[in-house]
């Protein structure tokens, strides 16, 4: 079991940026490799982006340049840059141990004129 509080629902229009956070119980995450996923509608869910817990980074193609992924190992805090924001990447956002089993309910972000 692990603790995962995540970000309220969002709502920004293009090309707005939004910063997402989430923080993980302690003793796991000083050791895990943290990942943030999306669910846009109709589609499934992606890996958007990962940290190690060396701060090694791992992005997809579709959001390099526009998103940061980083860590504050000491507050146990994940966090998703994203900028210049447009419609397609409406989605859920997902908090999670890139090897974990658990998802939470994750975080609405609509992307909207």
């Amino acid at each position: 079991h692990v603790r995962i509080l995540e970000s309220r629902a969002r709502s920004v229009q293009p090309p707005e940026s939004l910063r997402l956070s989430c923080v993980v119980s302690a003793t796991i995450f000083k050791l895990a490799t943290m990942a943030w996923y999306r669910r846009a509608p109709g589609k499934d869910r992606e890996l958007v982006a990962s940290i190690t817990k060396e701060r090694t980074t791992n992005y997809t193609d579709t959001v390099k340049g526009r998103i940061n992924i980083s860590r504050d190992n000491a507050r146990t805090t994940l966090r998703h840059q994203m900028n210049s924001l447009n419609r397609e990447e409406t989605a859920v956002y997902y908090c999670k141990l890139l090897k974990g089993n658990r998802w939470g309910e994750g975080t609405s972000v609509a992307v909207s004129s």
